[in-house]
């Protein structure tokens, strides 16, 4: 094995080593039996990004214009609040915050594929307004917050 080798295999990561070595690992999405394209299967991360992005914007504007007193000091905080309320709420009515409807995204339950109970989206909002969970994925692409609510976040 020449440098040039050596170096490709280590800033391509582990996953693509081990696949060159001859492991199969499926396609995200699989081991939860989704299917690999088209609806129902793994959200692409992306999405996830834009629909996080629009649901703070849209907290952050709420935050500003309704309960800070358009003061920036306090908007942030209340833009927090804001973002886990209607996460809260809007997951836990029809499985989507508003950016995650406008992108086509749904948070759905692993176990019966359907919406998640009160209690997973509780746990699930306040390991998400906690940040770190969220940063830390698996190989399915499901964030910390949404394995340990048994949620996944699909395409509609």
């Amino acid at each position: 094995m020449d440098n040039r080798e050596a170096i490709g295999s280590w800033l391509s990561g582990p996953r693509t080593a081990a696949e060159d070595m001859g492991a199969d690992f499926g396609y995200r999405g699989e081991r939860l039996g989704l299917p690999q394209e088209g609806p129902g299967s793994i959200a692409p991360v992306g999405r996830r990004f834009a629909a996080v992005f629009i649901d703070w914007a849209l907290a952050a504007l709420i935050g500003y214009g309704l309960l800070s007193g358009r003061n920036l000091d306090t908007a942030n905080n209340w833009a927090l609040v804001v973002f886990l309320v209607m996460s809260l709420l809007t997951v836990g009515t029809v499985g989507s915050t508003p950016g995650k409807r406008l992108l086509g995204l749904r948070v759905i339950s692993v176990n019966g594929l359907g919406k998640l109970a009160v209690w997973r989206v509780a746990v699930r909002t306040v390991l998400l307004g906690l940040a770190v969970p969220a940063l830390v994925w698996d190989r399915d692409s499901r964030g910390l917050h949404d394995r340990l609510s048994g949620a996944v976040q699909v395409r509609i």
